[in-house]
């Protein structure tokens, strides 16, 4: 009888951790998927013209035609083209 009690003990322990897990995995899982919602809503990704990086348009910065990830790659990339010509 004392084996029985005990191994119905471990049971019910191993459910109820089993399902706090599950528990935890579930809100994980919807965490990502709001972020990758949002991310998804950030819209079009750009490519700098200097380091080639994408990122999200409504980061970028857009002078004569090209897309740049900063003011620094943005001088750089036109002082190169300018020096270059």
């Amino acid at each position: 009888m004392n084996l029985l009690l005990i191994r119905l003990i471990v049971f019910a322990v191993l459910f109820f951790a089993g399902l706090k897990l599950y528990r935890m995995y579930r809100e994980w899982k919807l965490d990502r998927e709001q972020v990758a919602q949002a991310g998804a809503e950030g819209g079009q990704m750009v490519r700098c013209a200097w380091c080639q990086v994408h990122l999200p348009e409504d980061d970028a910065l857009r002078d004569k035609g090209e897309w740049f990830c900063s003011r620094d790659h943005r001088d750089k990339y036109l002082e190169e083209r300018r020096d270059g010509s």
